[in-house]
């Protein structure tokens, strides 16, 4: 039986999607940040928000950095 195998851009596109769609939350995260600073800062929400935001950015730039040095290689 012979295994079904996926083509090398199909591959890349999969692996490279949910990585553009993380930058795309951060995005959406921090433009929540700026038009809701005020409403935030009143209610005490704003630091979960801070903080989610600090935390997603380092993810995004590892995961970046990971997916290049794969493709680099040859890997992916």
């Amino acid at each position: 039986m012979q295994q079904p195998t996926i083509t090398p851009k199909l591959l890349r596109l999969l692996v490279i999607f949910p990585n553009v769609m993380s930058y795309i939350l951060l995005f959406g995260v921090v433009i929540y940040i700026r038009t809701n600073l005020e409403f935030l800062k009143a209610t005490g929400g704003l630091t979960m928000w801070v903080v989610f935001a600090a935390l997603l950015g380092p993810i995004a730039i590892y995961t970046t950095y990971s997916i290049v040095k794969r493709i680099r290689n040859g890997s992916i």
